[in-house]
């Protein structure tokens, strides 16, 4: 076969590869996971591979993958159950509440949201906060919607791009890139959506409940119990705000330290020294966040039987099953890209082209979530595919390419996104129009902003 033959036989397998991953996400009930590795295997056989290393790479890939981050992903949402059944997270929210003052309970959410979905599923965090902004909103006078916006909003940004939240998690370990940085600009990236959302929700949440009154009769800003009052009184059964906070940051404080001490004493010959290697211990990502864990199990929970400590960690892993299958197999699917060489050849097309290499995982991502919906399989595809084709591009910053795909997962949350339903549901919105300026319209304009965000530091430190 002629090298020209070769190279259209590689880029035919991986277009009808991704074709057929659409396909089955959509249309079939094929799940997420078996569609993966079902593209892993066509690109792999189309490309030429003989049909045993192309399992060879599956397993390899796959097993690869969750060697460097399944552990962390599993310890992190056992510490966000536990944050979650414990009532840190509600105590964060009314400590930041109080903290950033009255007349500016949105930033307060948006806040809260930021910081609570590090560690915790952003469907279930809302859930857990609707009552708060509910009475918050009557007390404050603030339109019940502008606090949803805000809270739903800086959830959605760390869970899109702040490891440990399983999904960047994944993407960070299919990169194979330091997860302190992954942390460190993930927070850069995603600040100013805060900003953006905050304003969005100001300017549109007394608009839309208006809307909404007309078109449909119903006030959705009942009244509800004082929030002053509840808070106060619920404040006197949740964890202190320090021991709330001291399993997130414990973990992440232990991974920075660890960040910083690789890249001081580089080169220098200090790397067998003690300090060195004990932070590079403590701050491993398996360790740190097995450390915020034990710290959360213990402080969180204290006189709870041991049985139901471990159920509640044990319910937390149940919900990371599919996440870890999915990244797996995401890693499954890289594995093949790069063995069969498609690659290295499409990496060698695109490298010409007048375009960041960056924006390639950020426009499969985006293309991904907005046919099938669900940001996590969103980024992992977009870091599966794209991961070995900008190995071979050179100049490439591989934490920002990283953080691409997982922005790009973000873009224009509507139908197909469960955490849509979740928001209109428990803010009782129901109206397909009302639905989308609620939080499509959002979640896009955050989306953008990470792009621009994305766009200039690539251009100063990529």
């Amino acid at each position: 076969m002629s090298e020209t033959g070769s190279e259209f036989q590689l880029i035919a397998g991986l277009v009808i590869a991704i074709f057929l991953l659409i396909f089955f996400v959509v249309k079939t009930r094929v799940h997420a996971v078996v569609a993966l590795v079902a593209a892993a295997s066509i690109a792999g056989i189309f490309g030429g591979m003989l049909p045993a290393d192309v399992i060879t790479s599956i397993t390899t890939g796959f097993g690869k993958t969750l060697s460097t981050i399944g552990l962390v992903i599993g310890f992190g949402v056992m510490m966000g159950r536990i944050l979650e059944v414990s009532g840190a997270a509600e105590q964060m929210a009314y400590s930041l509440i109080r903290w950033v003052g009255k007349k500016r309970e949105d930033w307060a959410m948006v806040l809260t949201g930021y910081l609570v979905s590090i560690p915790i599923f952003c469907d279930s965090a809302f859930v857990i906060l609707t009552p708060l902004i509910k009475g918050l909103a009557r007390s404050s006078g603030i339109s019940i919607l502008t606090l949803g916006i805000s809270l739903a909003g800086g959830l959605m940004l760390t869970h899109h791009a702040v490891p440990p939240t399983p999904g960047p998690l994944g993407v960070a370990g299919i990169y194979n890139v330091d997860l302190g940085l992954m942390i460190f600009w993930g927070v850069i990236f995603t600040i100013p959506g805060m900003a953006v959302l905050v304003l969005y929700a100001r300017m549109m949440g007394p608009r839309l409940e208006a809307m909404i009154l007309q078109d449909t009769g119903e006030d959705i800003a009942a009244p509800y119990k004082q929030f002053e009052k509840a808070a106060g009184e619920r404040q006197k059964t949740l964890p202190s705000l320090g021991l709330s906070v001291l399993p997130i940051m414990l973990p992440i404080v232990l991974i920075f330290l660890n960040t910083i001490t690789s890249a001081m004493v580089k080169g220098t010959g200090a790397e067998t020294g003690f300090f060195a290697q004990a932070t590079a211990f403590f701050g491993n990502p398996v360790i740190a966040v097995a450390l915020g864990l034990m710290v959360a199990a213990y402080t969180l929970l204290p006189g709870r039987p041991r049985e139901e400590v471990l159920r509640y960690m044990e319910e937390g892993v149940e919900s990371a099953g599919i996440i870890l299958l999915v990244t797996g197999a995401g890693g499954a699917l890289g594995a093949v890209l790069r063995d069969s060489g498609a690659g290295d050849v499409i990496g060698q097309s695109i490298a010409g082209l007048p375009i960041p290499a960056i924006l390639i995982p950020f426009l499969i991502s985006s293309i991904v979530r907005l046919i099938q919906g669900s940001g996590t399989v969103a980024m992992i595809t977009g870091a599966s595919i794209s991961a070995p084709i900008l190995m071979n591009i050179p100049d490439v910053n591989m934490v920002f390419a990283a953080q691409a795909a997982a922005i790009g997962s973000m873009v224009f949350g509507y139908f197909n996104d469960s955490y849509f339903w979740v928001i209109n549901r428990m803010l009782g919105v129901k109206n397909a129009k009302h639905q989308m300026l609620l939080w499509s319209v959002p979640t896009t304009l955050a989306w953008a902003t990470a792009l621009i965000m994305l766009l200039i530091c690539n251009a100063l430190f990529g």
